[in-house]
C-alpha cells in the first residue's frame, strides 16, 4: 500500500502508470519533522528530531537518524541517507512519535484511509445463505488498495456469526476484531472484521463490519478500474 507496497506508484505492480519507466530499486527519502524516540528496557536509546523517512520499494517505510541520536542500539549506515544508519524495528520496545506510540512500522504520509457513505450495494454469501444484502454502506478508499464496502450491524445476520479470538493491527485504522460464520454444523473463522475503537481517522469505520472474499462469497456493486 501507500508509495512503495501494495499497488502504490513506487511498487512493483503500481496501480496506475507513469509516462517514463521508473527505474529498479529506486528510494524516495525525505525530512520527518517529528521527534522520535525508541525505548528499550525503559531506557531512552534514540532521540532525533532530524529524522529521515525512507522509502524503499516493496517496503513500508523505515527511520533513518544521525549516528549521534542513536546510543545503545544496534544501528548500521543507511545507504540512501549519507551519515544516516538504520535500526531494525525489533531491536526496540517501543516507538514514539511526538507522544504517541507507533506501531508495526512508521505511519506512511502517503497512505490515506477515506471513508465514504454511498449506495453501493453489498451482497454476501456464505455456504448458500445469505449473510448481507444492503445499499447503505460505507466505501472504504485506502490507498492503492480496491475499495471496499463495510456495513452496519443492523444490517448484517449477527445470529450466524461469532466472535472470534483473532484480532490484527492496521496503522492507519487500529485493531481489527474478527468474526465466525456459523451455519448449522459447518464454521468459516474470521469471515468478518470489525473496528471496535478505531482510530480518529477511520471513526467512521467504528463497529460497521466488512467480509472477506476468500472466506465468503461477496458481491460489491463497484465498477472495474479503467484499466
Amino acid at each position: 500500500m501507500s508509495l512503495t507496497t501494495g499497488r502504490g506508484p513506487l511498487s512493483a505492480k503500481p496501480a496506475g502508470r507513469f509516462n517514463s519507466p521508473v527505474p529498479t530499486g529506486l528510494v524516495y527519502t525525505e525530512p520527518w519533522r517529528r521527534r522520535v524516540r525508541g525505548i528499550v528496557g525503559g531506557r531512552v536509546v534514540v532521540d532525533s528530531e532530524q529524522v529521515l523517512l525512507v522509502h524503499r520499494q516493496g517496503e513500508p517505510p523505515s527511520y533513518a537518524f544521525p549516528q549521534a541520536d542513536a546510543v545503545g542500539v544496534p544501528a548500521e549506515a543507511d545507504p540512501a541517507a549519507a551519515g544516516y544508519v538504520r535500526i531494525r524495528w525489533d531491536d526496540v520496545d517501543a516507538w514514539y512519535e511526538e507522544e504517541e506510540q507507533v506501531f508495526m512500522h512508521p505511519r506512511n504520509p502517503f497512505h490515506r484511509v477515506d471513508c465514504v457513505r454511498t449506495t453501493r450495494r453489498v451482497t454476501v454469501r456464505v455456504a448458500g445463505v445469505v449473510l448481507v444484502d444492503s445499499d447503505d454502506t460505507v466505501g472504504v478508499y485506502e490507498t492503492s488498495l480496491e475499495p471496499r464496502l463495510y456495513v452496519g450491524r443492523d444490517q448484517v445476520r449477527l445470529d450466524l456469526l461469532q466472535a472470534s479470538r483473532t484480532t490484527t493491527y492496521c496503522p492507519y485504522k487500529g485493531t481489527a476484531s474478527y468474526w465466525d460464520a456459523v451455519i448449522g454444523q459447518d464454521r468459516v473463522a474470521d469471515v468478518a472484521w470489525s473496528y471496535e475503537d478505531p482510530l480518529p481517522e477511520s471513526m467512521q469505520l467504528r463497529g460497521l463490519l466488512a467480509f472477506d472474499p476468500s472466506k465468503a462469497a461477496v458481491d460489491q456493486e463497484l465498477a472495474p478500474p479503467a484499466w
